[in-house]
């Protein structure tokens, strides 16, 4: 038994007798995935690509478990970086960030099975008949999943246009729809327990893009095909959150699914931001927090990277930026107490 004194010393220091810094890094108070918490949802969490983990500031923000509950690779698990060559898979890069999620308790996301985007020059040059595309689409899900179980999946990423017909892709072109219910079956096979997911943008109100979508969703549940969530991922602009936002999540839960909030981040369109702008931007993050906050089956918030030290948006919208809860320097911005509190947003 601990002698008298060390007892009464570490009762001190968990009442926070001998000062708040110490107490407040055994305990944290306060952070976004403790926010997260707090409100019921499963995870605060954010994008990441582990050759920044080099970078000690980002990684010890990263792994703090008051911040991040949850981490999604950015890239490491498209196909361009598992499937290089056909039926050649390489898992290496991915399995860096699924070791850390293990290590750290953090949840993952596996994003992302089928896409039109970063894909390998095999598939991409490739002259393939319909059979011959099912087989390949069938392999690499199967593959994918299997190899990362227990995990929630985007199975089927960015499938639609915005005007809510189907993206034309080498997958579409030569299987028409039938690739989707191809990838989650394939996906279902490799893991029963995963949650598969489809994840779009432009999706975050109700219009031509969402309807399209949950047409989609409706038509899968009619057939029988595994489908459990939706992904909203929330690539939005400052001032131009839509007003539907906590509605067409509804709209999407009604179908029978959980919703989460996958990528987001709310960006200037133009730089550097003023002060009614900077608020703006805070507001913005609490009315997407607060509405995901509002629906019970949306099931948590991803950030696309929480800094803007490692944003993707400067090099795909030249001129736009800041669009991250911390700065480059990692200051906290106004954004990040506006997640805190779309969280504590209180619904009757």
């Amino acid at each position: 038994m601990p002698a008298l004194p060390t007892l009464l010393a570490v009762t001190a220091l968990a009442c926070g007798a001998l000062g708040t810094p110490s107490a407040s890094i055994l305990f944290p108070t306060s952070g976004l995935n403790l926010a997260a918490k707090g409100a019921k949802k499963l995870y605060f969490g954010t994008a990441t690509n582990s050759e920044q983990w080099n970078d000690t500031k980002y990684y010890n923000i990263l792994k703090n478990d008051a911040e991040f509950g949850q981490v999604t690779p950015a890239n490491v698990m498209k196909w361009f970086a598992t499937e290089p060559e056909e039926g050649v898979f390489t898992f290496q890069d991915g399995d860096i960030i699924a070791d850390f999620t293990e290590k750290t308790g953090k949840l993952l996301r596996g994003h992302n099975c089928v896409w039109y985007n970063q894909l390998p020059d095999w598939l991409t040059t490739g002259t393939f008949t319909a059979p011959e595309l099912a087989f390949i689409v069938s392999r690499h899900c199967y593959n994918l999943v299997n190899h990362y179980k227990g995990h929630v999946w985007d199975v089927i990423n960015e499938a639609f246009n915005d005007d809510g017909t189907f993206r034309e892709d080498i997958f579409y072109n030569t299987l028409n729809t039938s690739y989707i219910p191809l990838a989650l079956y394939a996906a279902r096979a490799a893991d029963p327990s995963a949650k598969l997911y489809i994840n779009d943008y432009n999706i975050e109100g109700t219009g031509a893009k969402s309807t399209a979508l949950k047409n989609l969703v409706k038509s899968l549940k009619a057939d029988g095909v595994p489908i459990d969530g939706v992904g909203i991922q929330s690539h939005l602009i400052v001032g131009e959150v839509p007003s539907t936002f906590q509605q067409n999540l509804e709209e999407f839960v009604a179908l029978g699914v959980e919703v989460a909030i996958t990528e987001l981040d709310i960006r200037f369109e133009s730089l550097p931001p003023d002060a009614a702008g900077i608020a703006q931007q805070k507001k913005d993050y609490e009315t997407v927090v607060a509405a995901c906050n509002a629906v019970e089956k949306c099931v948590g918030v991803t950030v696309w990277d929480f800094t803007d030290k490692y944003s993707w948006i400067p090099s795909t919208f030249p001129g736009q930026g800041d669009a991250c809860p911390w700065d480059e320097n990692y200051v906290k911005k106004p954004a990040y107490q506006g997640i805190i509190e779309g969280f504590q947003t209180k619904h009757h």
